[in-house]
């Protein structure tokens, strides 16, 4: 028995519910705000410069064909996936470290710049390999009965989840050197949060470049979107741009239909949302309708930390690595002031994206289109980003020029935009632009995380960040293997 399913959001949780569900023949609906698919997985121009409005890494890539192929497509098929080796540079004071998949090539850059820790890095891998495999299945599970705590599952992966302990804490038990910790814990920021207070769990961040590798499709990581949003065409579902919704109308907890922007209502059988979580619940149901997820309780959550954007058109080519990760000089202070004391630091740690040295589809010949972000508190802060911005940028420019090889950058901008966490907020609707949705803290995961089918509403379903199994684009797509296949289960019991 097909359906008629409507998605509110095209972001890649939304995009792959649909291409799923449409494959399988349900009438699928997807409604976006915006006039492009993506959302912070989309893309947009600056003259004739492309670039990623937000994710630049593309990991685990077998999760992306094992979506593509349970739509009946092969990934290859729509994307160019480009392996980058080095994975990343990082850059501390004056010491510049490519981190490599390659374990021989990584042994030995353990050995030049860390020499005695080379063992740590091999044990770390081999311990985190059997971590992985403990936790994947909670990951690619739904947690929405805390009897589910207590199965054989659960059971198994709970010596793994290393409670207690920050992933800090975690990697300080294979490494000595400070700058190597840092070096595989500061993927904790993919998350909005500090290596000393995300759970040891996500240790598996690191772990999981090394072993997978990172890549990039050419074009861009929003590729992926794009591709999605064909095979949905491909299969007669439908994305309406310029499309969003205003509010969910309710009879009985159930979403009877859905109010557009434009006036317009839409009937539905089942409603999944893409749209930024908090967002969503504090718009788009009306009334003292939520009890678990009011307003006043969403306030209470716990939130990512946001970024500051810097994105150039240079009419220059740069010999710098596809990724470059520079650190501030004390670092903790820095993710500290972030996340802690809400306040802008003086020296930010700072990831620059120069995605045109891999591939020359995003810039005129001998031109680099250059992203550039800083990790900065959300809008809990309340920093007046009007009056900040522009010194804020000149700071950002300033280290990157005086510490890395983009030393001329200002000497070569042609096209410049800035993206606060304002901006964020206003333009891409996300909820005190905390760009990574809800923390990851242990009280807001699996279970304790707003559950794939959205518990306050009967034919509600979530996806995306906000949900479980969490933020990043490898989980973000398990959340739509999640959700649809609990839908389709559900229908199969009717």
């Amino acid at each position: 028995m097909t359906k008629k399913i409507a998605i509110v959001g095209a972001g890649p949780g939304g995009l792959a519910s649909a291409m799923i569900l449409s494959s399988e023949g349900h009438d699928v609906h997807v409604f976006e705000k915006q006039s492009y698919v993506g959302g912070r997985n989309g893309h947009f121009k600056l003259g004739e410069y492309t670039f990623d409005i937000g994710p630049t890494f593309l990991s685990m890539p077998h999760i992306v064909e094992e979506i593509f192929s349970q739509s009946k497509r092969d990934a290859h098929d729509y994307l160019d996936l480009v392996e980058l080796s080095p994975m990343y540079e990082l850059q501390f004071s004056n010491k510049r470290i490519p981190m490599y998949r390659d374990e021989n090539k990584m042994i030995e850059e353990i050995k030049n710049h860390f020499p005695g820790n080379e063992e740590g890095y091999v044990r770390f891998m081999n311990d985190t390999r059997k971590k992985m495999k403990a936790l994947m299945p909670l990951l690619q599970t739904r947690h929405h009965r805390l009897r589910d705590y207590v199965s054989l599952r659960a059971l198994k992966a709970l010596p793994q989840l290393s409670l207690g302990k920050s992933v800090y804490d975690v990697l300080s038990q294979y490494f000595t050197d400070e700058k190597l910790k840092i070096a595989f814990t500061f993927q904790a920021k993919y998350l909005g949060m500090s290596p000393w207070e995300c759970p040891g769990a996500f240790s598996i961040l690191s772990y999981m470049e090394h072993e997978y590798g990172v890549f990039h499709p050419i074009g861009g990581v929003n590729q992926l979107s794009k591709a999605m949003a064909k095979v949905v065409d491909e299969y007669g579902g439908t994305i309406h741009l310029n499309e969003g919704v205003q509010e969910f109308n309710l009879h009985d907890k159930k979403i009877t239909s859905l109010t557009l922007q434009s006036g317009a209502s839409f009937e539905a059988d089942e409603v999944i949302v893409n749209a930024d979580f908090a967002h969503a619940m504090n718009h788009f149901i009306k009334g003292d309708v939520l009890k678990k997820y009011s307003q006043p309780k969403l306030e209470k959550k716990k939130y990512s930390c946001s970024t500051f954007m810097i994105y150039i058109g240079a009419d220059k080519l740069y010999d710098m690595p596809h990724h470059t990760i520079l650190f501030a000089e004390d670092y903790k202070k820095n993710v500290e002031e972030m996340t802690k004391d809400l306040v802008l630091s003086e020296e930010p740690s700072i990831y620059i994206h120069n995605a045109s040295v891999t591939d020359d589809t995003l810039a005129p010949a001998g031109h680099s289109a250059i992203y550039i972000l800083a990790p900065v508190p959300n809008n809990y802060a309340a920093i007046d980003w009007a009056g900040k911005q522009n010194q804020f940028k000149q700071l950002i420019l300033e280290e990157v020029e005086k510490k890395t090889g983009f030393n001329d950058l200002r000497k070569h901008i042609v096209e410049e935009k800035v993206l606060t966490p304002m901006q964020w907020e206003t333009d891409h609707f996300v909820h005190k632009g905390a760009t990574f949705s809800m923390g990851h803290q242990l009280s807001q995961m699996m279970y304790f995380r707003p559950h794939n089918r959205f518990e306050e509403l009967s034919n509600c379903w979530l996806v995306g960040g906000g949900t479980h199994p969490g933020s990043g684009l490898p989980t973000i797509l398990e959340s739509a293997r999640i959700t649809t296949n609990w839908l389709n289960e559900e229908e199969a019991a009717q």
